[in-house]
């Protein structure tokens, strides 16, 4: 095989290694462009002038951006093994790129084994080669199963081209078919155009022949009246003619009735003969008969005059039909005013009632204290003259005693009452001090009182200078705390001086004082022992672990609330406030007071070296329940006692009034579906009033019920998922929203308007108070750095509920059409009603302008100059009619800020229905498009409104006066309603 090799280059074996480097720096370029570095990197491994760090350099340096510096860093450090690397390169070439190896030797290449360089050993290449030509082979392998699997997915598409095919033939008949229908269907068209215009043709015909008749019947009508007047004047003659005719018989006796018979017929034939013979008696009747006709025609010019008067008469009471009609709906519109008036003023008598008898009731309670404070004062001072008397026995007994004594008793029996520096022989009788009220003990302060009484116990309150009380004492007390066990107190005895315990330290105290609950024995006389000359003895104990309980104060009491949910239970919610409901016997809620019908107010608690703070005053239960369950270790809880209140709801839980203390008004942000377990089917925008937070019988649901949308009454009554987990529902539907969205964006398709109105989205920063979810305040403890700014409370969340209030507007509210573009068309026809009036601009100063600008009382900019203010406003509305608003979404919030509710509809557009409108928008200078474009930017903004809006659907019209008549109707049914409004969540 050697001799069929044509040497045409010198033999790479032959060259030292600079030749070598040269020869391969000449075709660095060709070698860059043609060498996958992959595959030469085995053997150049093989043959131990690459390491495995030198590959993972080669192949995973970021730096290396593309195929061709990959291989010329190779290059380069193939360069650094000197002449073996020129070697194994050029042969690996030989082994892999055999055309580019004789493009840059000159030489075709050789397996023989002697036209290797000796770099590798015969067996290794031989290894080497296997394994080269296997994986060439499992590569020609899977090149050919993936012909095949090319083959057969190319045999697929040929069938599917023929089907393709087929169908597009079928489509060509099809369309041939279509053609033909359409042509026929052309030829229809012109037949039933000429039908129409023949049809037309007849209907004139017709009416010509109509009015005709109309004038023949009038004629004949006419006529009649003639005949009828005629047959009316011969029956009034004939009438008269008999009356005459019976008067003449009466008139004359029997026997001269033959001569009279005889002379009348004597005097018709005369009246016949002169009637045939005088030409001038038929003159005469000629000309009466002219002269009836005449009369005849200025009767039948009367009748017409009476005919128009008669139809203006109609004319006339249709005006007053339809004003009577618009009378009508003014009275029903101002019977409704006059029944929410009366609403309204009801809600504010019961309210002023309500706020009556708790001043009532807070006026009785404390006139009832300030007498018991009085009578027990008074009582105190009594008893406080009694010991005085006493003790002035007392000191003449121990005067007496201290005579036979000796020195140094004496002065240890004066020392304890006076001061040290004193003497017997100075004061064998020390002044008493004068008995005065204690201040106020602060448990914080335990050194400077144990300082002012170095062996007082620490269970121990006294007076400075008292002696213990009789028996009679002991007894009068136990009375007094058995009949008035409902007033809590801190006073425990009547010979106490008063004691006020603040509401930090009384907790304190009580758990001290409930240690020492009977008396010691008592001694009154002392030893030598330094033991018996330690201060008076102790007997000034409290009998009870409470403290003192004033109404309406606010208490703090701190105790070891760990698992404090298994140590008290609450019930209540955020109308009535939360309560103590039950306090486990023993636990350490119960050992430090707190007892049922306490109002929680706050909570704080240390969590993880942090101070916590919950508000609860108006919290619902859920919420107080999740609270009091984060509490582990020390707490403070704040109580207000409000026993009456808490009563009173226990009254209301027993009769079934109530379910809890929960009562308020949400917005649903999203669509729910109903469920088998008596869940409520909402859909967005629906409003719900909650009325228990935490059902006994369900988990993570709220009991609420829908509102009849014109009054505050609940409908149907079910549950639905409570905040958090409502939460999670929004957070899928918005997902499943976004994957239909874009499965129909990428399917070329539209996204469907339900799908469109299934949520709301809603965010809102957690700043301030809000019922729907628990606050927790993080309070500055005494090691954090005070220059150190506050960690931001501020927290993006999606609501799925909104809170709403209601409000009941008392006149005509203000009417908003959009889109902008079709409103400014619609105002001015709205306008023109009755009932209506279009709002118009102000032409303010400068001054003026700044001024209401501050105030925000200009609602926006005039087009033609001037502005919208609110007086505008406010002027049309007093007049007890809509006011039309020519404005922009911009104006709705700025209204809410002074009680101004306008009603907002939203007209929908299609392509379809903006065709309806091209001539109106081609007279106000726009466009079919631009209508589609502001109403697709203006509609995403209605649901970021605090209050809720009316759409019309596309379809709902056929024509502008259709479009007219159903917004009238909806401004009527929105004026109806509550006007629901939330609260700015920012």
């Amino acid at each position: 095989m050697e001799g069929e090799c044509v040497l045409e280059g010198p033999d790479p074996k032959e060259m030292d290694e600079e030749a070598l480097w040269e020869l391969i720096n000449d075709n660095r370029h060709r070698i860059s462009l043609g060498v996958r570095p992959c595959i030469l990197i085995p053997y150049l491994r093989q043959v131990r002038v690459l390491t495995e760090v030198d590959e993972d350099e080669i192949l995973s340096c970021h730096s290396l951006t593309n195929r061709c510096m990959r291989t010329s860093h190779m290059l380069d450090l193939l360069r650094i093994q000197g002449r073996n690397g020129a070697i194994a390169l050029l042969e690996g070439l030989m082994i892999h790129y055999p055309t580019l190896y004789t493009q840059v030797t000159g030489r075709k290449p050789s397996t023989e084994p002697s036209r290797f360089s000796g770099l590798i050993k015969y067996s290794e290449l031989t290894e080497y080669l296997i394994r080269a030509v296997t994986g060439m082979q499992n590569e020609l392998q899977e090149a050919r199963s993936e012909a095949g699997r090319m083959s057969a997915q190319c045999k697929s598409l040929e069938s599917e081209v023929g089907q393709l095919v087929e169908q597009e033939e079928k489509s060509r008949q099809l369309q041939f078919e279509n053609e033909r229908l359409q042509r026929q269907l052309s030829t229809l068209q012109r037949e039933v155009t000429k039908l129409k215009d023949e049809k037309c043709d007849l209907y004139i015909r017709y009416t010509a022949v109509m009015e005709e008749k109309s004038v023949m019947s009038g004629r004949l009508h006419d006529l009649n009246l003639q005949m009828y007047q005629l047959q009316t004047e011969l029956q009034s003659v004939q009438m008269e003619k008999e009356i005459q005719k019976q008067h003449s018989l009466r008139c004359h006796s029997a026997p001269e009735t033959p001569q009279l018979q005889e002379e009348v017929r004597k005097l018709r034939s005369q009246l016949e003969k002169a009637e045939k013979l005088d030409p001038a008696r038929q003159d005469i009747l000629a000309q009466d008969l002219a002269e009836a006709i005449d009369s005849q025609v200025e009767l039948a010019e009367q009748l017409r005059c009476y005919r128009e008067e008669n139809e203006k008469l109609l004319r006339d009471k249709q005006g007053l039909s339809d004003q009577k009609e618009s009378l009508s709906l003014q009275v029903q519109q101002l019977s409704l005013d006059c029944k929410m008036h009366q609403q309204k003023s009801t809600v504010v008598q019961n309210q002023m009632k309500e706020l009556q008898a708790e001043r009532d009731q807070a006026y009785q309670s404390r006139d009832e204290a300030q007498a018991m404070i009085a009578h027990i004062l008074a009582k105190k001072d009594t008893l406080r003259s009694q010991l005085v008397e006493l003790q002035e026995t007392v000191f003449s007994f121990q005067a007496k005693r201290s005579s036979g004594v000796q020195q140094q008793s004496s002065d240890e029996e004066k020392g304890s009452w006076q001061s040290p520096s004193s003497s017997c022989e100075e004061d064998p009788l020390p002044p008493r001090r004068r008995l005065r009220r204690m201040d106020a003990i602060d448990p914080n302060s335990q050194s400077s009182f144990n300082s002012e009484s170095e062996d007082f116990g620490a269970s121990s309150v006294r007076s400075r200078n008292a002696q213990p009380p009789s028996p009679e004492s002991f007894r009068r007390r136990k009375e007094i705390l058995n009949a008035d066990s409902s007033v809590e107190t801190a006073e425990t005895d009547p010979l106490l001086d008063d004691f006020v315990f603040l509401p930090d330290e009384k907790q304190n105290i009580s758990s001290e004082m409930s240690e020492n609950k009977r008396p010691p024995k008592l001694s009154s006389t002392r030893g030598s022992s330094s033991s018996s000359r330690s201060l008076a003895p102790l007997f000034l104990v409290r009998s009870r672990p409470k403290a003192l309980r004033i109404n309406a104060r606010v208490l703090s009491i701190s105790f070891q609330g760990e698992a404090l949910l298994s140590q008290l239970t609450v019930i209540g919610g955020n109308k009535t406030g939360v309560f103590v409901h039950e306090v486990t016997a023993g636990s350490a809620a119960h050992t430090v007071g707190i007892s049922p019908g306490a109002q929680i107010v706050e909570v704080k608690y240390e969590q993880k070296e942090k101070s916590l703070k919950m508000v609860l005053e108006d919290s619902t239960l859920e919420e107080a329940t999740w609270a009091l369950s984060q509490v582990k270790g020390v707490c403070h809880l704040s109580l207000r006692p409000r026993q009456n209140d808490y009563e009173a709801l226990l009254q209301q839980l027993q009769v079934n009034k109530t379910s809890s203390g929960d009562s308020f008004f949400i917005r649903v942000n999203m669509s729910l579906a109903a469920g088998t377990s008596g869940t409520l089917a909402v859909s967005c925008n629906d409003i719900l009033h909650v009325t228990n937070t935490r059902p006994a019988d369900t988990e993570d649901q709220w009991y609420a019920s829908q509102v009849h949308p014109c009054q505050l009454i609940d409908l149907q009554r079910g549950t639905v998922p409570n905040y958090y987990r409502a939460q999670r529902h929004l957070i899928r539907a918005i997902e499943d929203l976004n994957f239909r969205a874009k499965n129909c964006k990428k399917n070329g398709q539209d996204i469907p308007q339900c799908d469109q109105k299934a949520v709301r989205i809603v965010s809102t920063g957690r700043q301030g108070r809000n019922l729907l979810w628990v606050s927790v305040e993080k309070e500055k403890t005494k090691s954090s750095d005070s220059s150190s700014p506050p960690p931001s409370k501020s927290c993006l969340t999606l609501m799925p509920y909104s809170l709403v209030t209601p409000h009941f507007p008392p006149v005509c509210r203000p009417v908003l059409l959009l889109p902008t573009i079709l409103g400014r068309i619609l105002d001015k026809k709205l306008a023109s009603w009755q009932g209506f009036e279009l709002c118009e601009p102000e032409v303010l100063t400068s001054s003026e302008h700044a001024a209401r600008l501050q105030r925000s009382e200009i609602l926006e900019e005039c087009e033609q100059g001037g502005n919208y203010t609110l007086q505008s406003v406010e002027k049309v509305m007093k007049k007890g009619i809509h006011c039309v608003l020519p404005l922009g979404l911009d104006c709705v919030r700025r209204l809410q800020r002074f009680q101004i509710f306008p009603i907002i509809i939203f007209v929908g557009q299609s392509a379809r229905c903006t065709r309806k409108l091209r001539s109106k928008l081609q007279r106000d200078g726009r466009s079919e498009e631009q209508l589609l474009a502001c109403s697709k930017r203006e509609e995403p903004l209605l649901d970021k409104l605090p209050c809720l809006y009316r759409s019309m659907d596309p379809e709902s019209w056929s024509e502008q006066a259709s479009l007219l008549t159903s917004l009238r109707t909806i401004i009527w049914e929105e004026q109806r309603k509550i006007v629901w409004v939330e609260q700015d969540p920012w």
